[in-house]
């Protein structure tokens, strides 16, 4: 590996490291050639999100977003620049990941400059599926797997369960954006207002609404689970960790509803250290 490409690769570690405050417990347990490609998928992802989520204009961002995408054009075309996209390079050519899933990751993170409500649910898993379910079949590519047409689905699948539960974790900020992402209907069906969302109302109807939304989270988690034997062991424990993590941030919100109301409910270093040592023990007898 030159320099250039191994500074490349550990910019995107130390991002990784910065930023992917609950993937990374999950990246560490990958083999160190998986783990690098992992790392720049994730850098990646990253920069498309931040453009959205930054405090700039409309305009500038969909500018910034359309010069993401030629950057990518440009990267798949064999001519990276910047260390995100050498390392990001490398790692499409190693394990032959379909430029499809890039494109289509910016295509929903694209969602958030025009769209800032979903009617039903078809249309938001839509845009889980692009922001979220991309990133997932990206790393099942650097992951390995059997039964393609199998673990392509429960992949999808997981990253919709990941990002339906980041979604109920992060109403109170998403509500700040002026974004809801919990669709209409189901807002509407238990009497619960766009209003009472960015008032931070805690009643009934709200608590009602979250265990709703958090089962149906726990339905594709079931379905996430299912990718776990298709993956090797090392890979596996990876995803374990990821589900894991999430699974149980899911079951603090079902438990309390309001906590999302005031706080951003996450586990603690040690608990998802613990993770990590249960899914790396399990890797290694299994």
């Amino acid at each position: 590996m030159s320099d250039g490409l191994e500074q490349a690769y550990r910019y995107c570690q130390v991002l990784a490291k910065q930023e992917a405050r609950n993937f990374y417990y999950g990246f560490i347990l990958l083999p160190a050639a998986k783990r690098r490609a992992v790392y720049a998928a994730y850098a990646f992802a990253r920069a498309c999100d931040d453009i959205v989520d930054d405090d700039l204009g409309p305009e500038e961002k969909a500018g910034r977003l359309a010069e993401c995408r030629r950057q990518l054009e440009q990267c798949l075309d064999g001519r990276p620049a910047g260390p995100v996209f050498l390392a990001l390079a490398d790692a499409i050519s190693r394990y032959r990941i379909p430029a499809q899933y890039f494109r289509q990751l910016i295509d929903g993170v694209e969602m958030d400059l025009t769209i800032r409500r979903y009617r039903t649910f078809d249309e938001l898993r839509r845009y889980c599926y692009g922001v979220a379910s991309t990133v997932g079949l990206i790393c099942l590519e650097i992951f390995g797997y059997r039964d393609g047409p199998q673990a392509r689905r429960h992949a999808e699948d997981l990253g919709i369960a990941l990002q339906l539960t980041n979604i109920l974790r992060d109403i109170r900020e998403d509500a700040r954006r002026d974004r809801i992402y919990i669709p209409t209907e189901e807002l509407e069906r238990f009497g619960y207002s766009d209003a009472d969302v960015f008032d931070g109302t805690c009643n009934d109807p709200f608590r009602q609404l979250v265990r709703f939304e958090a089962q149906r989270a726990r339905q594709y988690f079931a379905s996430g689970r299912e990718l776990l034997p298709l993956l090797p062991r090392r890979s596996r424990a990876c995803a374990a960790v990821l589900q894991g993590i999430y699974s149980q941030v899911l079951a603090r919100i079902e438990a309390c509803p309001s906590d999302v109301l005031r706080e951003r409910v996450s586990l603690s270093s040690r608990q998802k250290l613990a993770l990590v040592g249960r899914e790396l023990v399990r890797s290694l007898v299994a």
